[in-house]
Order: structure tokens, then C-alpha cells, then sequence
């Protein structure tokens, strides 16, 4: 059957209507007001080019193979006897140039197979000794990427040179400047390779792991909490819409995938909200699981007659048509969740935590046994926990603030800003960090007296650090629950005793007001009875 004109017409034209449609779709997905955090957005990204194991080696790669170019074209600039004068350069014939670069490349090549083995080897004694999600810390590594990158752009660069090597070219035959270069490299990628096994070497410490963990920890505390209170979001806070928005209308949100919450863009969250006229409120924090059917939270529409719903006020930006949620509303919702079929590297303090709290678990195993490792994250946890104690907590609440118009007249200008309620996320408290990290340690620490006594000395260490009352409960209650610890599993009667001594004076410690003014240092009866002896016979 013979396609008509009308027919291709119509063809042509349904598929010029889809085209707009899709354009006019991803226009409105990927608008400027969607990416309005477009920063944060690039910042995961270069993160996670830098965190993957084949970033810095290709770029090494790709800066051998625009060098070997560089250099050639630098040598047909330098007339032979000018490159003769330089001592250090090098001036043999075609052939020795030939056999120095096949070398070199050839060499750096193997040395590069068997930095990949070690690495390889540390990969695996780390995955059983530390666990499976310290691996990153490990592939991310700077130095090891360097140093594989120096090794395999020296061979790429090498290979380059050895074809501009011409033996029958009398005007230029050999650059000198490339291959002195090259000899340059080679004797750099021997003294990396001698600084590679002496950094694996530290880097498979147990210390050096807890240190990097509680790193990467300290950075995400310093990158949610604040150092002071902002007294302008406190006045924010203040608004009604807090108490009264869950009576609004709701409209259940569902996760867009299934997988772990990764990133959340803030600014795109509040945008959006700005621009349905509602709240979006977030049950699920970062680093949660969720499936695609689970409500991860809540879009809370405005009533009409709210006052935030004005069409027209000295604040052109303030005007706001609130709307039930569509199918852009979804689109746009989708983009500003990153959900991970598998737990990746986040900015999660949670999950920064969990890395010091899984060494310490895999060293009080049975097959490792090594209480000394747990004692060590304790401590380190111990450091980060106060960190967060002494600092402002990020606030559940955010607000969208509507520009000024450069026309507005000094009366507008003087009067309160105005915040308008946007999004409401899940913030964990310091409670739960501290049952997710020392209350994970002390389940299995049950019948070590060693590490019961150090969390016992950590809840003390952090009583120095509290700012409020309920820190103070919090302490408290950590600490009956590492008595109960030690009495239910305990071996003997007076390592019991011993733990509820220590116990007992932390408590006593705690409860004091002036505590932080003071030095807490566990004496036992026995070590009280000693000292005493030793003071009687001294006299």
C-alpha cells in the first residue's frame, strides 16, 4: 500500500508535536529554578569522579599523551648542538634512544602490574579485617592513585616518543629533550614506587583506618553543624505555619526508586514547595533504605485563605497559586532525591560513624579478637561525638525568602524579612548517634571488661562536652545500660564489681553540676587499698 502525502504530512507533524512536548518537558525539568542548587549537584559529582579508582590514572594518562607531543615539538625547536651543551641532557644516537625508551616503558609497565597486586592483596586482608565499607577509603586513596597514574602515564608517554624516533631523519632524528624527560620520569617512578610500599605499609594500620574514618566523620560535622546559633532562622522558626501546617491538606510522597538516600538538594525542595505553594515534608534521612512504594513523606498544600497566598503585595515575589501536585510536580521531585542501589560515599554523618562503630565490631569477633582496636574506636568516637555535642545541631526546618525588589521604598525595606515555611526534614539527634555507635559497640562487648570500662570512660569524656539536660539523660542512660551489660555477662564476681565501681562514680560525676570544672579519674578499691599501704610504709 502507497504511503500518501497526507499520510507523511500527518507522520511528520505527530512527530514535531512529540518533539516540542518533550522539550517543553525537559525545559521545565532542568530549569534554572530546579537546579537553583546547582553547586551542591557539582560538587557530588566531582566527588565522585575524585572517589573512583580510574579518575587521577587517566588523567596521568591523558597528561603523558599531550606532553610526548609538547616535548617533540620543543625539540625541532632546539638545534642539536645547543641540546649537546646541556650536561644533563641526553645525546646518543637513534639506537640508545630507542632502547632507553623501550626500557623505560616496558619497566614502568610491570612496576605498574604489581602495584595493582599489592593493592589488590590490601584490598582483601582489609575487607576481612576492617569490613567491606572501609574498601572506599582505601581505593580513594590520593596517593596510591598517583602513584599507579605516574607509572602507566610514563609508559603512554614513553610509547609517543618511541615513535618520533626516525633513523634515517638527519635533521631530526632523535629528541633529546624527550627522552632526557623520560630517564627524568623513570628515576621519579622509582622513588614512588620505594613511597607506595611504605605508605601501604601505614596505611593497613589499624590506627591509620580509625584516623582516616574519623576524618571523614569530623568533615561532615563541620559541614551540618554550625559553630553558633543563627538567631535570624530562630526568629524563622517562630512562624505558625510550624504548628498548624499538618492540618493542611496532605498528599502522601512517594519514593521515586528503591535504594539508599544519598543526596538531598535542599534548594530544589524548597523551590519546588515555593513554586506548588505548600510544604514538602521528608521522613527519611540520609542513608535510609526505602523501595518505591514506601512514603518517605508528605506535601502539605496551604489553604486558600492563607496569607502567604496574596496575588498581589509590595512583594511581587511573595505571590504564590497553590496547587495539587501533577506530573511536573513528581519530575522535578525525582531530581532532587539521589537514591543508590547500593550504600555509596555521602556527606552522612550516620554513615561516617558506622564506619569507626564496623571496625570496632569486627575486632571484638571471635576470629580477630582484638579489644585493644575496639578500645581505639571508642575514643575516636568519643572525639566526634563531643565535636557534635558542643556544636548547633542543623535545624529540620527551611524557609524560602523572597527577594527584594530593587524598586521597593524604604518602609518596605525596614520591615521584617519574610520567611515562608518550605521544608521540613528528619534530623537525627545525638541520641541516636550515640545508641548507633556506642550502644552498637557495647551489644558486643558484653564480656570484654576492657572495652565496657572505655565506654564507660567515653560517657564521662562527653559529660564535659554537654550543653543541656537532656545530653545529660541521654549519658545517664548509657551508662545504666553498660551496668546491665556488665552484670548479665561478666565472668566473675569481682570484674563485676569492678565495672559497677567505675560505673558508679561516673554517675556521681554526671550529676554533678560543676563536673566540667573537674577531673574524672576511676580509683579502685584495690588501687585505693595500695595506694594507702604505700603512703603508710613511705612515712
Amino acid at each position: 500500500m502507497a504511503v500518501t502525502d497526507d499520510t507523511k504530512d500527518n507522520l511528520l507533524k505527530r512527530v514535531l508535536t512529540a518533539s516540542l512536548y518533550w522539550l517543553k518537558q525537559f525545559a521545565q525539568l532542568w530549569s534554572l529554578q530546579t537546579l537553583t542548587d546547582l553547586p551542591d549537584r557539582l560538587r557530588n559529582l566531582w566527588q565522585q569522579l575524585i572517589g573512583s579508582y580510574w579518575f587521577i590514572p587517566t588523567a596521568c594518562v591523558l597528561t603523558g599523551l599531550l606532553l610526548a607531543p609538547l616535548f617533540i615539538a620543543i625539540d625541532q625547536q632546539f638545534d642539536r648542538a645547543t641540546v649537546r651543551d646541556i650536561s644533563f641532557a641526553f645525546t646518543g644516537d637513534d639506537s640508545s634512544a630507542r632502547s632507553i625508551m623501550t626500557t623505560i616503558a616496558g619497566a614502568v609497565l610491570g612496576v605498574a602490574g604489581t602495584t595493582f597486586s599489592i593493592t589488590i592483596a590490601v584490598l582483601s586482608m582489609a575487607s576481612s579485617q576492617f569490613g567491606p565499607r572501609l574498601l572506599r577509603n582505601f581505593l580513594t586513596d590520593k596517593s596510591n592513585q598517583f602513584v599507579l597514574g605516574a607509572f602507566i602515564g610514563t609508559f603512554s608517554y614513553s610509547l609517543l616518543v618511541l615513535k618520533s624516533i626516525h633513523k634515517y631523519d638527519v635533521d631530526f632524528g632523535v629528541p633529546h629533550l624527550s627522552v632526557t624527560f623520560a630517564i627524568f620520569m623513570a628515576i621519579v617512578c622509582a622513588l614512588l614506587l620505594v613511597y607506595f610500599v611504605q605508605h601501604m605499609v601505614h596505611a593497613i594500620q589499624a590506627s591509620r583506618v580509625i584516623q582516616g574514618a574519623s576524618n571523614d566523620t569530623i568533615k561532615n560535622i563541620h559541614y551540618w553543624y554550625s559553630d553558633n546559633c543563627d538567631i535570624q532562622h530562630q526568629q524563622d522558626v517562630a512562624d505558625s505555619d510550624i504548628e498548624h501546617y499538618h492540618s493542611w491538606r496532605a498528599t502522601p510522597i512517594y519514593a521515586p526508586s528503591s535504594g539508599y538516600l544519598q543526596q538531598m538538594y535542599f534548594e530544589s525542595l524548597i523551590t519546588l514547595a515555593k513554586d506548588y505553594g505548600g510544604v514538602v515534608q521528608l521522613h527519611t534521612n540520609l542513608g535510609d533504605f526505602v523501595t518505591d512504594k514506601n512514603v518517605i513523606g508528605h506535601f502539605y498544600q496551604r489553604p486558600a485563605g492563607h496569607i502567604s497566598n496574596l496575588e498581589k503585595t509590595t512583594i511581587s515575589q511573595l505571590a504564590i497559586s497553590p496547587h495539587t501536585p501533577d506530573g511536573i510536580f513528581w519530575q522535578r521531585f525525582a531530581t532532587c532525591l539521589h537514591f543508590e542501589r547500593q550504600s555509596a560515599y555521602s556527606n552522612d554523618i550516620g554513615s561516617s560513624l558506622g564506619q569507626i562503630t564496623e571496625i570496632a565490631v569486627r575486632a571484638l569477633s571471635p576470629g580477630i579478637n582484638d579489644p585493644k582496636t575496639a578500645v581505639n574506636c571508642v575514643q575516636s568516637l568519643t572525639i566526634c561525638l563531643s565535636l557534635m555535642m558542643r556544636r548547633q545541631p542543623p535545624s529540620p526546618y527551611h524557609f524560602y525568602t523572597p527577594p527584594k525588589d530593587k524598586d521597593e521604598s524604604d518602609i518596605t525595606v525596614n520591615q521584617p524579612r519574610i520567611a515562608i515555611l518550605a521544608l521540613v526534614t528528619r534530623t537525627p539527634k545525638i541520641s541516636d548517634f550515640i545508641e548507633t555507635s556506642l550502644g552498637e559497640i557495647r551489644r558486643y562487648a558484653t564480656t570484654d571488661l576492657m572495652v565496657l570500662k572505655a565506654l564507660c570512660q567515653a560517657v564521662t569524656d562527653l559529660n564535659y562536652a554537654r550543653v543541656n539536660s537532656a545530653q545529660r539523660q541521654t549519658l545517664l542512660r548509657e551508662l545504666t545500660l553498660i551496668e546491665h551489660a556488665g552484670q548479665a555477662n561478666l565472668s566473675y564476681r569481682e570484674l563485676v564489681e569492678d565495672l559497677l565501681a567505675m560505673c558508679q562514680q561516673a554517675r556521681q560525676f554526671i550529676h554533678d553540676d560543676n563536673a566540667q570544672h573537674q577531673h574524672f579519674e576511676y580509683i579502685s578499691e584495690f588501687d585505693a587499698h595500695i595506694y594507702k599501704a604505700l603512703q603508710t610504709q613511705s612515712r
